[in-house]
């Protein structure tokens, strides 16, 4: 599993656009806050040929602690949740085709 950090995406833009690597962090940063922002007021956000993303709500519930079984209640939330695109899914469909071959 690969992880990538904001500044590893700073660092893509900075090799690959030209950008310094102030501009490049500035950037990112700027993407990720404008992100936050839409979906902290409740709206989706959707990324063209990437996916969407969605807010969807989830009703308490009891949990249970899997060392002691002691039931714990779990408070409602809201969570965030992804769907990719069909651009997306169709590039990771071919690449993992073409990997396999």
């Amino acid at each position: 599993m690969a992880t990538v950090t904001k500044s590893k995406i700073a660092e893509g833009l900075f090799l690959n656009i030209g950008l310094n690597k102030r501009e490049s962090s500035d950037l990112v940063d700027l993407l990720f806050d404008e992100m936050k922002l839409h979906l902290s007021q409740g709206t989706q956000l959707k990324i063209s040929a990437f996916g969407n993303f969605d807010l969807r709500d989830k009703a308490s519930r009891p949990g249970r602690n899997p060392k002691t079984g002691e039931v714990i209640p779990v408070s409602a939330r809201r969570v965030v949740t992804f769907k990719a695109g069909n651009k997306l899914r169709g590039s990771v469909d071919a690449y993992t085709r073409n990997s396999n071959e």
